[in-house]
């Protein structure tokens, strides 16, 4: 079984600050995106501003 981590990722779409917690492997960029895009669909395309961090 893979280990995962909980994170953090704070975010803006469509300029509103935001903030979201995912179980991921890693804060990997392409696991990053995975879990954004799970979160909004089409919308995590308008996504920028990107910072992950694990959470406490």
């Amino acid at each position: 079984m893979t280990q995962t981590t909980k994170y953090v990722i704070k975010y803006k779409l469509d300029g509103e600050q935001r903030f979201d917690f995912a179980q991921m492997i890693s804060d990997a960029p392409e696991h990053v995106q995975a879990a954004l895009q799970q979160l909004h669909g089409e919308d995590a395309k308008k996504i920028t501003d990107i910072k992950v961090s694990k959470a406490l």
